[in-house]
């Protein structure tokens, strides 16, 4: 696959994920088109080598691999969530003429990104019909914005403006005397095929701008969600690519950005319990994971052209300048240098170059699924990503060669 060729798919695959659920979802399509068997945890794993199969947990969750009698797994790990804005359980609100969505921060979400956008809504909602049933919805235009206040009426809006979540960020979508959230959920359900009304629902809102490339030469992609939408693309092309005889795994966990302690996520036993019955006996499972390598792929500070000072001068990657290995000698990190040397090693034999970020001294570093799962599991571990600005706004920016480079790399790593 050429560049052109990969960034057409990225766009594609950003703009068709607005949430977990979502990406979650194209996922397992994406996988079941190139020959992967979906197992049910529910039933028996009647597994065959050199077959290739995939499971999903809670629908936001999802491991995928070759099945191999080699041991030494080269395992992709990402996460399928970012910081958004949830829409509260009991979300209408109406004052001065408004209808209002009351809304809570997901996660570490940068919150001046998000006024005046226009803002769609998607996600799953529960339903009953002979049983719990759920459905992804997805409005695909916007219905609602956060309105920013006149600087007219605060005076100090550029210069000392704190945002509360809690009394700032009533996301508007209709006149008091127009249609209101529970309408506009039932019209989503009946587009979605569902007749019957919702029991619950687990939404967001999100920007309906879609992915784009920008710069005078096309050198940036800029959207929604490229952290950590662009690894999990990355690792599912990877793996769809790879040959069915490569030991290779993909796991894309929910909630990384709120912890990751939950049933579906990378400190819970997603992981390790499809490992467990990937192998059968205990010795065969403790033996793939000491042959193993993880590569834990997450998003990486780009050096800011306007806060250069940020980050260490030695440590300090620039976008298009090649995949960025992240160090950290307390353990926010996981890479070492066997994992390191082995990571770069592949990146010079493709004539690729790495890229290190070491955070300052005197400011921390965010941590991602590869501490977590290194401790779970005991794995070898690295962490990598690409070169991003602006992470964890409503509107993300890396390059436009960077994540092809990760791709290209995965696609050779021994």
């Amino acid at each position: 696959m050429k560049l052109t060729e990969f960034n057409d798919a990225l766009l594609g695959f950003l703009d068709a994920s607005p949430t977990p659920f979502h990406a979650t979802s194209n996922m397992a399509k994406m996988l079941e088109n190139a020959g992967f068997i979906e197992l049910d945890e529910q039933s028996d794993y009647h597994l065959e080598v050199g077959r290739r199969y995939f499971v999903v947990r809670n629908g936001s969750s999802i491991i995928a691999f070759n099945h191999t009698k080699d041991s030494n797994y080269i395992m992709i790990g990402a996460h399928t969530d970012s910081p958004d804005l949830r829409v509260r359980a009991n979300p209408q609100t109406q004052h001065s003429g408004i209808n209002s969505l009351a809304i809570e921060p997901y996660g570490g979400v940068l919150l001046h990104s998000w006024f005046d956008r226009e803002l769609a809504i998607a996600g799953r909602v529960s339903y009953v019909d002979n049983g719990i049933k759920s459905v992804l919805i997805d409005t695909q235009r916007a219905v609602c914005t956060i309105p920013s206040l006149a600087i007219h009426l605060d005076k100090s809006a550029n210069s000392n403006h704190s945002i509360n979540p809690q009394t700032d960020m009533s996301a508007i979508f209709a006149t008091s005397d127009g249609k209101g959230f529970e309408q506009l959920l039932q019209d989503e359900l009946k587009r979605a095929g569902v007749s019957s009304k919702p029991l619950s629902f687990e939404l967001s809102l999100y920007d309906s701008a879609k992915a784009s490339m920008i710069g005078a030469d096309l050198e940036f992609i800029s959207s929604a969600r490229l952290d950590n939408l662009l690894s999990c693309f990355t690792a599912l092309l990877t793996l769809c690519s790879s040959p069915s005889d490569r030991a290779l795994l993909m796991v894309c966990s929910d909630h990384e950005e709120v912890g990751s302690a939950s049933a579906s996520g990378a400190a819970g036993p997603f992981l390790e319990q499809t490992l467990r019955r990937m192998r059968g006996s205990y010795e065969s499972y403790a033996q793939l994971l000491q042959s193993s390598l993880l590569i834990s792929c997450d998003n990486a500070h780009a050096i800011h052209p306007s806060y250069p000072d940020r980050h260490d001068p030695l440590h300090a990657p620039h976008i298009n300048a090649g995949v960025v290995i992240k160090i950290n000698s307390n353990q926010k990190y996981t890479s070492n240098s066997n994992s390191i040397a082995r990571f770069k090693h592949q990146a010079l034999a493709n004539n690729m170059q790495t890229q290190l970020f070491v955070s300052r001294s005197d400011l921390g570093c965010g941590s991602t699924i590869g501490p977590i799962t290194a401790t779970r599991l005991g794995i070898q571990s690295i962490d990598v990503g690409i070169a991003t600005y602006a992470m964890h706004s409503i509107r993300e920016l890396a390059g436009s060669k960077d994540t092809y480079e990760l791709y290209k790399i995965l696609t050779n790593l021994t």
